[in-house]
């Protein structure tokens, strides 16, 4: 019988809006710290900052605030208000499943995001999936964020896979950019975000969620 070769040697993971639903609280979150704070601030202004480097949002956000602005005070003040809800952080469909099949492949994976290792951990330690996944690369631990593919390098260099090896789950428009641009096998699970033609056409799949994904790895 002829072997059919697998899809992938590892599967990188994004985390904010993929692994958990923590877009939405990140969306409230700002706008009630812009509600404080009297902001030009709106739910159609967010889908800029999804998916970015603190970085490259902080000079969307010199734009509400003014050039006179502080953009660090409008920053705690959204900080604030999402910790004040991230006890209430859900789960995206199929994260368990699909990580259930990973191990019955064998096949080890990483977390690969812009948020911070403390955010990381904090998230996986509230759904007890600390031991789930074999790294965990997140800011500060490359140059430039996504849509650059410094991230995704990164991670697959973790792994020490080649990148062309790793399949990568994205649901934002600069992380697909960013994993398409690193050589990995890319799949979409959208989010806020809908997918783009640009975007369909650097993706292997765009999935309706992570079910979808475990059934491409059979």
């Amino acid at each position: 019988m002829i072997e059919t070769p697998r899809l992938c040697d590892a599967v990188i993971f994004d985390m904010d809006g993929l692994l958990f639903d923590s877009e939405t609280l990140y969306r409230e979150a700002i706008l009630a710290a812009a509600r404080d704070l009297g902001h030009a601030f709106t739910e159609a202004d967010f889908p800029e900052l999804v998916g970015r480097s603190w970085a490259l949002n902080r000079v969307t956000l010199q734009r509400h605030v003014g050039p006179e602005g502080d953009v660090e005070i409008f920053r705690q003040a959204w900080v604030r208000h999402y910790d004040g809800m991230r006890g209430a952080l859900a789960l995206k469909p199929g994260v368990r499943e699909l990580l259930d099949r990973l191990d019955a492949l064998r096949l080890p994976r990483a977390i690969c995001t812009s948020s911070s290792h403390a955010d990381v951990a904090h998230n996986l330690a509230l759904h007890g999936l600390a031991e789930r996944f074999d790294a965990v690369v997140a800011a500060g631990d490359y140059a430039r964020g996504k849509p650059a593919p410094d991230p995704f390098l990164r991670a697959a260099e973790v792994l020490g896979l080649a990148p062309a090896r790793c399949l990568a789950l994205e649901d934002s428009h600069n992380g697909v950019r960013a994993a398409a641009a690193a050589g990995m096998r890319t799949v979409m699970v959208p989010d806020l975000l809908p997918p783009t033609e640009e975007l369909r056409a650097l993706c292997h799949l765009v999935a309706a969620d992570l079910h979808d994904v475990r059934a491409l790895l059979g």
